[in-house]
């Protein structure tokens, strides 16, 4: 179809063009760019949008304090890394088990995944992922007073799990007897060992240190090496650019100590 244009449209379509442009620089409270990220095919133009299964303490917990309302270990690290690519960072609370399938990312609902998600064989097959940016431990936490003092004492008891994780794999495989009450997130489980509804949490260490600090009836009686690394997770084959772009930065922060200091403000007095 051809249509005709005349010079006072011209001049409509300008002013129009110059409105839109004004408002756009009036809201633009990011550090640079809007265009900024381009070239990672990002869902917003110029802020790198993570999902994450929020309360996971401490890597994830919510935080009016914070530009993006979110705070934790890994959501620090993720916004030094997006100021590292001129980005603003967002963040969208979700459930892990899709997250980790790989459903979450698929659908774009994100650029990345970033929620303490250990590095698989398994998840590979679905997921891409950054280089490791933290070595875990699992763990066993109980009350202080419930005689249980190892993974072996567990014959009969109820033992909470996270759906999905690879604590849970581990207590599937090596909690002979117990049986595994599986929940969404720490956000439940926590809640329900504090409420009696299980005799015990696997779950990967730190988190479980971050209980035993919160209440002393309350330990870490058991850890297991199960050579755990976490990663960023990236939508199967679409994001090479962005994981690159990620690894370039976190290997920057590594290497200008930036990284240690995020590190040692959660970690150091473990």
């Amino acid at each position: 179809m051809h249509r005709r244009t005349t010079f006072a449209g011209l001049a409509l379509v300008a002013a129009a063009t110059l409105a839109l442009a004004g408002c756009a620089g009036g809201t633009d409270s990011g550090s640079g760019d809007s265009d900024a990220g381009d070239e990672y095919g990002l869902v917003s133009a110029g802020t790198l949008t993570a999902c994450s299964d929020v309360p996971y303490p401490p890597f994830e917990v919510e935080d009016s304090s914070t530009e993006s309302g979110y705070s934790g270990f890994d959501i620090d690290l993720l916004d030094a890394i997006a100021k590292k690519l001129d980005l603003k960072l967002a963040v969208q609370d979700v459930g892990f088990d899709a997250l980790q399938s790989g459903t979450t990312l698929v659908a774009g609902t994100c650029d990345l995944g970033a929620s303490a998600m250990t590095i698989t064989d398994e998840r590979k097959a679905n997921i891409d992922f950054s280089d490791p940016y933290y070595d875990s431990l699992q763990s066993l936490l109980v009350r202080t007073d419930s005689g249980i003092e190892s993974i072996d004492d567990l014959a009969g008891k109820n033992v909470g799990v996270q759906q999905g994780t690879t604590g849970e794999t581990y207590a599937t495989e090596n909690a002979t007897g117990a049986e595994l009450v599986q929940y969404p997130s720490d956000g439940e489980l926590w809640p329900a060992m504090q409420a009696g509804q299980i005799d015990a949490i696997l779950q990967d260490q730190p988190v479980n240190i971050e209980h035993e600090k919160a209440d002393s009836a309350y330990k870490i009686v058991e850890t297991y090496d199960t050579e755990e690394s976490y990663g960023f997770a990236f939508a199967k084959g679409e994001k090479d650019a962005l994981v690159d772009a990620v690894n370039s930065a976190l290997q920057e922060l590594r290497d200008s100590g930036e990284y240690q200091k995020i590190y040692d403000s959660y970690f150091s007095a473990n």
